[in-house]
Protein backbone atom coordinates (compact mmCIF):
# COMPACT_ATOMS: atom_id res chain seq x y z
CA UNK A 1 0.00 0.00 0.00
CA UNK A 2 1.33 3.50 -0.76
CA UNK A 3 0.74 6.35 0.48
CA UNK A 4 0.83 10.24 -0.06
CA UNK A 5 1.95 12.78 2.22
CA UNK A 6 -1.91 13.94 1.51
CA UNK A 7 -3.36 10.49 2.70
CA UNK A 8 -0.59 11.12 5.85
CA UNK A 9 -2.41 14.40 6.02
CA UNK A 10 -6.35 13.31 6.20
CA UNK A 11 -5.38 9.99 8.19
CA UNK A 12 -3.87 12.33 11.15
CA UNK A 13 -6.81 15.26 10.96
CA UNK A 14 -9.39 12.45 11.05
CA UNK A 15 -7.72 10.46 13.63
CA UNK A 16 -7.52 14.10 15.57
CA UNK A 17 -11.47 14.47 14.80
CA UNK A 18 -12.22 10.89 16.16
CA UNK A 19 -10.36 12.23 20.09
CA UNK A 20 -12.14 15.77 19.70
CA UNK A 21 -15.27 13.95 19.14
CA UNK A 22 -15.04 11.38 21.69
CA UNK A 23 -14.08 13.92 24.30
CA UNK A 24 -17.38 15.66 23.89
CA UNK A 25 -20.13 13.57 26.21
CA UNK A 26 -24.22 14.12 25.93
CA UNK A 27 -25.33 13.85 29.30
CA UNK A 28 -28.48 11.76 29.64
CA UNK A 29 -30.35 8.72 31.25
CA UNK A 30 -27.21 7.16 29.15
CA UNK A 31 -24.13 9.22 28.31
CA UNK A 32 -22.81 9.16 25.34
CA UNK A 33 -20.34 10.63 23.01
CA UNK A 34 -20.03 11.56 19.52
CA UNK A 35 -16.99 8.83 19.31
CA UNK A 36 -19.41 6.64 16.80
CA UNK A 37 -20.37 9.89 14.82
CA UNK A 38 -16.75 10.66 14.13
CA UNK A 39 -16.24 7.29 12.55
CA UNK A 40 -19.17 7.58 10.33
CA UNK A 41 -18.31 10.95 9.27
CA UNK A 42 -14.49 9.86 8.61
CA UNK A 43 -15.65 7.27 6.61
CA UNK A 44 -17.84 9.39 4.35
CA UNK A 45 -15.45 11.80 3.96
CA UNK A 46 -12.27 9.96 3.38
CA UNK A 47 -13.53 7.10 2.15
CA UNK A 48 -12.78 3.13 3.84
CA UNK A 49 -9.20 3.12 2.85
CA UNK A 50 -7.91 6.34 4.62
CA UNK A 51 -11.20 5.97 7.04
CA UNK A 52 -9.69 2.98 8.69
CA UNK A 53 -5.83 3.70 8.72
CA UNK A 54 -7.53 6.64 10.56
CA UNK A 55 -9.68 4.58 13.11
CA UNK A 56 -6.60 2.13 13.49
CA UNK A 57 -4.51 5.16 14.48
CA UNK A 58 -7.09 6.40 16.89
CA UNK A 59 -7.24 2.76 18.74
CA UNK A 60 -3.28 2.38 18.50
CA UNK A 61 -2.95 5.76 20.27
CA UNK A 62 -5.22 4.74 22.78
CA UNK A 63 -3.60 1.91 23.33
CA UNK A 64 -0.09 3.47 23.91
CA UNK A 65 -1.54 5.38 26.58
CA UNK A 66 -2.70 9.18 24.71
CA UNK A 67 -5.69 10.02 26.63
CA UNK A 68 -7.88 10.13 23.06
CA UNK A 69 -11.17 7.93 23.97
CA UNK A 70 -13.98 9.27 26.18
CA UNK A 71 -13.55 11.00 29.65
CA UNK A 72 -9.60 11.85 28.67
CA UNK A 73 -8.79 8.47 28.79
CA UNK A 74 -6.52 5.95 27.40
CA UNK A 75 -3.97 2.94 27.86
CA UNK A 76 -4.49 -0.86 26.95
CA UNK A 77 -6.64 -1.08 30.46
CA UNK A 78 -8.69 1.30 28.14
CA UNK A 79 -8.85 -0.24 25.15
CA UNK A 80 -9.01 -3.86 26.46
CA UNK A 81 -11.36 -3.05 29.28
CA UNK A 82 -15.53 -4.12 29.52
CA UNK A 83 -15.90 -1.54 26.79
CA UNK A 84 -12.85 -1.77 24.66
CA UNK A 85 -14.30 -4.32 21.87
CA UNK A 86 -16.90 -1.53 20.89
CA UNK A 87 -13.73 0.58 20.41
CA UNK A 88 -12.31 -2.34 18.67
CA UNK A 89 -15.09 -2.73 16.98
CA UNK A 90 -14.68 0.78 14.86
CA UNK A 91 -11.86 -1.50 12.65
CA UNK A 92 -14.76 -3.76 11.85
CA UNK A 93 -16.87 -0.75 10.30
CA UNK A 94 -13.47 0.93 8.57
CA UNK A 95 -12.91 -2.72 7.01
CA UNK A 96 -16.49 -3.71 5.99
CA UNK A 97 -17.02 0.18 4.23
CA UNK A 98 -13.38 -0.43 2.54
CA UNK A 99 -14.56 -3.74 1.30
CA UNK A 100 -17.56 -2.11 0.20
CA UNK A 101 -16.13 0.85 -1.36
CA UNK A 102 -13.53 -1.47 -3.85
CA UNK A 103 -16.43 -4.05 -4.47
CA UNK A 104 -19.55 -2.46 -4.78
CA UNK A 105 -18.86 0.74 -5.03
CA UNK A 106 -19.44 3.92 -3.16
CA UNK A 107 -22.95 5.17 -4.36
CA UNK A 108 -25.12 6.75 -1.09
CA UNK A 109 -27.72 3.35 -0.04
CA UNK A 110 -24.59 1.34 -0.65
CA UNK A 111 -22.78 3.32 1.98
CA UNK A 112 -25.80 3.78 4.76
CA UNK A 113 -26.36 0.20 4.40
CA UNK A 114 -22.60 -0.75 4.73
CA UNK A 115 -22.20 1.77 7.79
CA UNK A 116 -25.49 0.14 9.64
CA UNK A 117 -24.56 -3.45 8.89
CA UNK A 118 -20.84 -2.11 10.33
CA UNK A 119 -22.15 -0.80 13.39
CA UNK A 120 -23.99 -4.27 13.60
CA UNK A 121 -20.87 -6.05 13.54
CA UNK A 122 -19.73 -3.80 15.80
CA UNK A 123 -22.15 -4.45 18.33
CA UNK A 124 -22.05 -7.94 18.06
CA UNK A 125 -18.14 -7.69 18.62
CA UNK A 126 -18.35 -5.07 21.74
CA UNK A 127 -20.92 -7.31 23.29
CA UNK A 128 -19.38 -10.48 23.26
CA UNK A 129 -16.23 -8.66 24.45
CA UNK A 130 -18.35 -7.08 27.29
CA UNK A 131 -19.47 -10.49 28.42
CA UNK A 132 -16.40 -12.41 28.20
CA UNK A 133 -14.32 -9.62 30.23
CA UNK A 134 -17.70 -8.68 32.94
CA UNK A 135 -18.05 -13.27 33.48
CA UNK A 136 -14.13 -12.90 34.18
CA UNK A 137 -14.43 -9.46 36.58
CA UNK A 138 -17.95 -10.26 38.00
CA UNK A 139 -19.47 -13.29 37.29
CA UNK A 140 -21.92 -14.54 34.35
CA UNK A 141 -24.15 -12.07 32.69
CA UNK A 142 -27.11 -12.97 30.05
CA UNK A 143 -26.77 -12.03 26.47
CA UNK A 144 -29.96 -9.96 27.19
CA UNK A 145 -28.65 -7.79 30.34
CA UNK A 146 -25.60 -7.43 28.10
CA UNK A 147 -27.29 -5.96 25.59
CA UNK A 148 -30.03 -3.96 27.34
CA UNK A 149 -26.53 -2.33 29.53
CA UNK A 150 -25.02 -1.94 26.14
CA UNK A 151 -26.33 -1.75 22.75
CA UNK A 152 -30.35 -1.28 23.03
CA UNK A 153 -29.69 2.44 24.77
CA UNK A 154 -27.53 3.47 22.16
CA UNK A 155 -29.30 2.26 19.47
CA UNK A 156 -31.41 5.34 18.55
CA UNK A 157 -28.94 7.76 19.08
CA UNK A 158 -26.18 5.89 17.08
CA UNK A 159 -28.41 5.51 14.02
CA UNK A 160 -29.22 9.31 14.69
CA UNK A 161 -25.40 9.67 14.81
CA UNK A 162 -25.42 7.94 11.56
CA UNK A 163 -27.95 9.57 9.59
CA UNK A 164 -26.27 12.73 10.46
CA UNK A 165 -22.90 11.66 9.37
CA UNK A 166 -24.17 10.50 5.93
CA UNK A 167 -26.14 13.85 5.52
CA UNK A 168 -23.16 16.20 6.84
CA UNK A 169 -20.43 13.67 4.73
CA UNK A 170 -22.29 14.25 1.25
CA UNK A 171 -22.82 17.89 1.86
CA UNK A 172 -19.13 18.09 2.40
CA UNK A 173 -17.89 16.03 0.10
CA UNK A 174 -19.60 18.55 -2.73
CA UNK A 175 -17.78 21.64 -1.18
CA UNK A 176 -14.42 19.57 0.18
CA UNK A 177 -12.43 18.60 -2.51
CA UNK A 178 -10.86 15.19 -0.82
CA UNK A 179 -8.33 14.29 -3.17
CA UNK A 180 -8.39 10.28 -4.22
Amino acid sequence: MKFKTVDLAYIAICTALMAICSWISIPTVVPFTLQTFAVFIVLELVGGRRGTLAILTYILLASVGVPVLAGFSGGLGSVLGLTGGYILGFIFIGLLYWMSEALIGNMLPIRIITLIAGLLVCYAFGTGWFMVVYTRQSGPISLMTALGWCVFPFIVPDLAKLALAVVLGSRLRRVIRIEN
